[in-house]
């Protein structure tokens, strides 16, 4: 039960933060945080089935293990994440991704939540800077809109120059 506790203890908090994100930068953000929690949501029915870890305590027998992770931490942390490292994001979810990989697995596995079977830490901590890396563009090409347009019309005139650089080439 006190498993249990400490589940529902890492939504909790998670979401308290929530509020404090301000209401436009949520919208802007929560799509792309919610990709990362459908992925992540695949990633742990994979993980299963292969064997790369075991979540012992569930909220749910019949739930994902992984569900407290992807309501609190993975929706919030993708949302604070975005929002307060825009620009710097690959740093920061560095530093954050380690600190999930390492330390906190050690505490999830030492109250008997979570333990890797054929992964290792580095692994784990891999796995979450491609995540980190896959919602980075995932909310570039789908939802901030700016960017892609930039980088659309950036590789229109590129190209554009080229063609003209040809045409004079050639007389």
């Amino acid at each position: 039960m006190k498993k249990k506790l400490y589940l529902v203890l890492i939504i909790l908090l998670s979401w308290l933060t929530v509020p404090f994100i301000g209401k436009r930068d949520f919208k802007r953000f929560y799509p792309a945080a919610i990709f990362m929690c459908l992925y992540v949501l695949i990633e742990g029915f994979i993980a299963e089935k292969n064997k790369w870890w075991t979540i012992k305590e569930r909220l749910h027998p019949k739930l994902s293990g992984e569900l407290p992770l992807i309501l609190g931490p993975f929706f919030a942390g993708s949302i604070w994440i975005l929002k307060l490292t825009y620009g710097m994001y690959i740093l920061l979810n560095t530093v954050v991704d380690a600190f999930f990989a390492y330390p906190f697995y050690t505490w999830f596995k030492k109250i008997g939540i979570w333990k890797l079977l054929r992964f290792s830490q580095l692994k784990l901590f891999m796995l979450f800077l491609m995540k980190s890396i896959f919602m980075y563009v995932f909310h570039l090409a789908f939802v901030d809109k700016k960017m892609l347009s930039a980088a659309v019309v950036g590789f229109r005139n590129y190209f554009n120059k080229s063609r003209m650089n040809e045409r004079e080439e050639r007389g």
